[in-house]
């Protein structure tokens, strides 16, 4: 099979959360450690930086990937989900993986996928970390998929683990309390291994505080311990927070012996994130008159600072082009909304997509007038041509709807 023929039937064949939701989730681990058994246990061979959270842990993780880079280092990163092309998810140094690697690793395992039920995202899991290790990467950061304590990263003893925040998302897989969400993050806290916890609630710190003292592992909150930041190419207020756990991140780390970063390296890191690694979708400009912004926030704590930061905008007009997934909590998210904008509503081209005619209900009985489009592009496309020179348009509410735009 050739790449496209083969991501396609990774993405077709065998269960995936992105598109399949519920049923591509598993209850234990046991099939990852049957892959990871049959791969030869590659991941022994990575020092890892585990890295979870409700929001912010991609950009965490590629910070971190980029401050690392600029000290010399080899850098691993796996990420989650990708939006144009799969390789996004594993890359070396900002390089995605070849499509040869991924064409190999899955026609030489295919048969054990087959006969073992490898979800979609356990065998990228063994992908990343069989690359990772072939091509001697000198650090591994890895983001969690969804969860923690039954993500299937969390086969690695990492050398710090790291939980960005805890919000209510995936509550139907996670729990629908702060402190259930937070237990299954603090699932990935190990026996001694140090944890940097970036933002928390008095719920959330109560649960991440008895998680390390169960695995006597050293507990830091970052929010507490960190004041001054640098600036970064990653322009969203949210960042503010993720650039904290960052830098604390780097000084455990620092402090351990196990790395050697001076402050230059993450100066010019967090302003180079973007250069360094590929990072796509953060408060991402794509045009300047009118200008024009994409953002891949998808919940209520995400949205919430996203619209708060449009606030700050100076323009005439507020157009938003809106999608989001069948399992978002609309109650939640569109009391978050202004009431002042033009809305271009459209259903993400995903099978999990929320129909248009639903949200658009929804919508409107929460005060918030627009149109709704039989796709994400034509919403867009509305929203350009009706836009003067002096407006702002906003393009968000799922990772899918960004991915149909860049």
């Amino acid at each position: 099979m050739n790449y496209q023929e083969t991501t396609q039937w990774m993405f077709n064949q065998l269960p995936m959360y992105q598109t399949q939701g519920a049923t591509a989730y598993k209850e234990d681990l046991q099939n990852t450690l049957e892959l990871i058994a049959h791969l030869g246990n590659p991941h022994h061979a990575l020092k890892c930086i585990h890295v979870a959270g409700t929001n912010g842990k991609g950009s965490t993780s590629h910070m971190l990937a980029s401050i690392l880079q600029e000290a010399g280092y080899k850098i691993g990163l796996y990420t989650s989900p990708h939006l144009r092309d799969y390789r996004e998810r594993i890359k070396i140094n900002g390089q995605e993986i070849s499509e040869d690697f991924v064409c190999s690793f899955i026609s030489k395992n295919k048969p054990f996928f087959k006969s073992h039920d490898i979800s979609f995202f356990e065998m990228s899991v063994g992908l990343a970390f069989e690359y990772f290790a072939a091509e001697k990467v000198d650090f591994a950061i890895i983001e969690v998929g969804m969860g923690g304590r039954l993500d299937a990263t969390n086969i690695i003893t990492p050398l710090v683990s790291v939980i960005t925040n805890i919000g209510l998302d995936h509550t139907h897989f996670l729990g629908n309390t702060l402190e259930l969400v937070a237990a299954e993050k603090a699932g990935i806290i190990k026996p001694t291994i140090p944890v940097i916890i970036g933002e928390y609630t008095p719920e959330t710190k109560t649960v991440f505080i008895q998680k390390a003292l169960e695995c006597n592992a050293p507990i830091y909150f970052a929010s507490e311990d960190v004041v001054d930041v640098y600036p970064s190419d990653l322009l969203g207020d949210y960042q503010l927070q993720n650039k904290k756990t960052v830098l604390k991140t780097i000084a455990v780390l620092n402090d351990l012996g196990i790395l050697k970063i001076k402050e230059e390296n993450c100066i010019s890191g967090l302003a180079n994130t973007v250069k360094n690694t590929g990072l796509l979708g953060r408060w991402q400009q794509l045009q300047a008159n009118p200008k024009t912004i994409c953002d891949t926030a998808h919940n209520k704590e995400g949205l919430s600072i996203v619209f708060n930061q449009i606030k700050k905008e100076n323009f005439n007009t507020l157009h938003i082009v809106f999608g989001v997934v069948n399992d978002k909590n609309l109650e939640a998210i569109l009391p978050l909304l202004p009431k002042n904008a033009i809305y271009y509503f459209s259903k993400p081209d995903n099978q999990r997509g929320l129909p248009v005619d639903i949200l658009h209900q929804k919508a409107t009985e929460f005060g918030l007038n627009g149109t709704a489009f039989n796709s994400i592009p034509k919403a867009y496309k509305a929203a350009e041509l009706a836009a003067n020179l002096e407006d702002f348009i906003y393009i968000g509410g799922s990772t899918f709807v960004v991915a149909e735009i860049i």
